[in-house]
């Protein structure tokens, strides 16, 4: 028997998450399969209950239903009641299960793939939204330093520490201009790069050989990308954290844990030969 699963958003369309997941059923031998279903923005519940009726194991939600996600989910596990956002649902039998795999997807590329031990480290995370959320307690538990956020709007930033004041690492927040200088890890958690824009904050949070992470990919993300380059940083877009936060769910649902190397590296040629 298959068992279904699927991303399911608004558009969807474009999401890589169907072949990640059809390279690691193969790789791990499960029988599965994997879809995209577009939920209208006012039919994001009845959508999810007709799949999960139909007998399906389980989901991934991208925008804009993460907040509806987590709200519908009769339980929740740690990370998502932090970043009070689901990105990844279970259908069980006594009720659906909510995950957020996109902090330990982050953390994940920065260390695994990037090959950066956060334990120690100065990182800013720009942005303070569901995307920053989502990935704020997976950084802190990698133990950095110190973590700085920063945002347009102080207040927003400040409720992010509040909410994470108790997990033991030095949190502080800041505005977009008062980003503090020559960070080890810089994380763009804004979507400032789907307007096209380099940078929501000044070259001088860089330093040479700063890790510049921003979490849209391919040409999305190209602007941050030219921005780092060109001030001594080293650029990364959001590929791997996708490939990882999806080998995390799957993890989640199947109790298997897929090798992400061949994968990233399929994917990552697959986008390099569409652009």
């Amino acid at each position: 028997m298959t068992d279904r699963y699927a991303v399911v958003g608004n558009p969807v369309e474009h999401s890589r998450s169907p072949a990640i997941h059809a390279m690691f059923a193969e790789q791990m031998g499960q029988a599965l399969s994997y879809e995209r279903l577009l939920a209208p923005l006012d039919g994001f519940e009845a959508t999810l209950c007709a799949f999960a009726a139909a007998g399906a194991k389980g989901c991934n939600i991208t925008v804009p239903f993460k907040f509806d996600a987590f709200a519908l989910a009769m339980e929740h596990t740690e990370r998502a009641a932090r970043a009070g956002a689901v990105n990844t649902l279970r259908f069980d039998e006594g009720g659906w299960v909510g995950d957020n795999t996109d902090g330990a997807g982050l953390v994940n590329d920065i260390q695994r793939n990037a090959r950066r031990p956060l334990e120690g480290l100065q990182v800013l995370l720009v942005g303070a939204g569901g995307a920053a959320a989502g990935v704020l307690g997976s950084l802190i538990a990698a133990r950095p330093a110190r973590i700085t956020i920063v945002n347009r709007t102080l207040d927003k930033a400040k409720a992010l520490v509040d909410g994470h004041a108790d997990l033991g690492v030095a949190l502080s927040a800041a505005t977009l201009a008062d980003a503090p200088a020559a960070q080890d890890i810089v994380v763009n958690a804004t979507s400032t790069s789907l307007a096209g824009a380099a940078s929501p904050v000044d070259a001088h949070v860089l330093k040479a050989g700063t890790l510049a992470l921003d979490m849209m990919y391919g040409t999305k993300a190209q602007g941050f990308l030219d921005w780092a380059a060109a001030h001594g940083a080293e650029p990364r877009d959001g590929l791997g954290m996708l490939v990882e936060q999806a080998a995390e769910a799957f993890f989640f649902w199947r109790g298997l844990r897929p090798d992400t190397t061949p994968v990233l590296k399929a994917i990552r040629n697959e986008l390099g030969a569409t652009l």
